[in-house]
């Protein structure tokens, strides 16, 4: 056959026309060498059943890769290495009419293996191991029939293992896409999932699920962390979250081959994944877990304590895992212990809300979060809900905190605003001081009686009494509306 001694140098460079080109024996010895090529691959095609059992052996005895697959369905192994087989086989004799067969075939077994999960290391292996049982066959059959002709078919050796490696080119290439398409599917889903957790609308017999994807316990303890620039800062883009060192205990490490760079509206683990579609997720896996596969043969994300990433349009929230469980309340000052330790660039406000229990409480961590983080500074630092429960009453309803403030200080409003401000000053100092003058006058660098007399102007001017607990608990949380809403 003409077309099977092909040039040995577009192989070695990867380009491999779309049609084989016609070319001049080199020589008789050419010929005669792709004559008894031949005469002997018409005994493989005609012997195939008996090749493809005697290489599905072979592949179950030293591939390990494949030999779950094999377990799993021996006749469908079968089949996809008869169908690869007859395919290539017939390419040495018609390579003009098996050519395109013989493509489409590799790239299926590519794709095929992929997505089950078999390394590509085992899938190269398997045809490079049926190229050698091959050509084996070949020498054989070529021996049996004349042992003179055996030394014809080095004249066509390096064209047939070209060949195999043209094969090997395109499963590689197959597989590897296969797997990019998987691997963005397979986060999309995730980072799907996270959003339907953190939004409360995912379903209860989801969340069985949803902890195997993520690698989280379903009855683990969590809270949310929300993290945003301050309002009106500059605002970084094409970042899923704004920079935030987390404590080492959260941190984690990164050991799957998950996406890393993000776009907007994504979810991801504390280290951040590689570049891919909206919507990727990093899953952290810890030295000592593996995971678990998923029905179609692709590994779950394995357990993980590193924070999973997920970025809103207003703010990035983290999924951060608790110690403790059904039953175990956990360490009181863990999330004390994360608050202490975030380390936020000037100006980026944190909010970190109350631990839940169980996967299906998220929804309600994530409210608990945006209200610790609606309770910031408008110049950024980091509130622990639990830390500041008034705080979080008021800006939970805007509009009463706004009409309590009205009430309770609109009467200071008259006044010149240097002297308002002052007063306000002074309540504040005092109410942060215990209600004591005393420090409250060294916080305010004046004498403890001008704290005294400033005190009792605003009681005349408001109808007010510090004493009366009432009175302290409104002026208290009329402060912070005023402090938080800006009223």
């Amino acid at each position: 056959m003409p077309q099977v001694v092909r040039s040995r140098i577009a192989v070695l460079h990867g380009a491999h026309p779309a049609t084989p080109l016609p070319q001049r024996f080199r020589s008789l010895a050419d010929r005669a060498a792709v004559e008894v090529l031949h005469r002997a691959a018409r005994v493989l095609v005609a012997s195939l059943p008996v090749l493809t059992d005697r290489l599905v052996e072979a592949l179950y005895e030293q591939e390990p890769g494949y030999r779950a697959a094999i377990d799993s369905d021996r006749a469908e192994v079968w089949q996809e290495v008869h169908h690869s087989l007859r395919h290539n086989v017939g390419s040495l004799i018609q390579p003009r009419e098996f050519r395109d067969a013989a493509h489409r075939t590799s790239r299926w077994i590519g794709e095929i293996r992929a997505g089950q999960g078999v390394p590509l290391d085992a899938v190269l292996h398997a045809f490079r191991m049926g190229g050698a049982m091959v050509w084996q066959d070949l020498v054989d059959e070529t021996a049996r029939r004349d042992p003179d002709d055996v030394r014809l078919l080095v004249h066509v050796a390096a064209d047939v293992w070209n060949f195999v490696d043209e094969h090997c080119g395109i499963v590689a290439d197959a597989y590897r896409q296969a797997e990019r398409r998987l691997s963005w599917r397979r986060e999309n889903q995730q980072r799907l999932m996270v959003a339907a957790l953190l939004d409360g609308t995912a379903r209860i017999a989801d969340v069985c699920e949803a902890a195997a994807m993520l690698g989280l316990p379903e009855q683990g303890r969590y809270a949310v962390l929300a993290v945003a620039s301050a309002p009106g800062g500059p605002q970084q883009q094409g970042l899923a979250r704004p920079p935030l060192n987390l404590p080492a205990a959260l941190a984690g490490a990164a050991q799957d081959g998950s996406p890393q760079t993000a776009h907007d509206g994504q979810t991801r683990r504390d280290v951040p994944p590689h570049a891919a579609p909206d919507g990727q997720t990093r899953p952290d896996v810890p030295p000592h877990a593996a995971p678990s596969p998923e029905p179609g043969g692709r590994p779950h994300s394995a357990p993980s304590t590193a924070p999973l990433w997920h970025t809103g349009p207003d703010a990035a929230f983290a999924i951060l895992r608790l110690t403790g469980g059904p039953g175990d309340p956990g360490d009181p000052c863990e999330l004390h212990a994360i608050a202490d330790a975030l380390d936020a660039p000037a100006g980026t406000r944190a909010g970190i809300g109350s631990a839940v229990d169980g996967l299906a409480a998220l929804g309600d961590a994530r409210r608990l979060a945006e209200t610790a983080l609606r309770a910031c500074p408008a110049s950024g630092g980091t509130v622990l809900l639990d830390e500041h429960l008034p705080d979080a009453l008021v800006v939970s309803s805007p509009a009463l905190g706004s009409a309590l403030a009205d009430r309770v200080l609109g009467p200071l409003d008259r006044l010149d605003p240097s002297d308002r401000d002052v007063i306000l000053e002074t309540l504040t100092a005092w109410l942060d001081a215990d209600g004591s003058a005393q420090r409250a006058g060294a916080r305010l660098y004046c004498h403890r009686n001008t704290v005294l007399n400033r005190l009792r102007r605003f009681e005349q001017l408001t109808g007010r009494c510090l004493t009366r607990p009432r009175d302290a608990v409104e002026v208290s949380l009329a402060l912070a509306a005023r402090r938080l809403l800006g009223t």
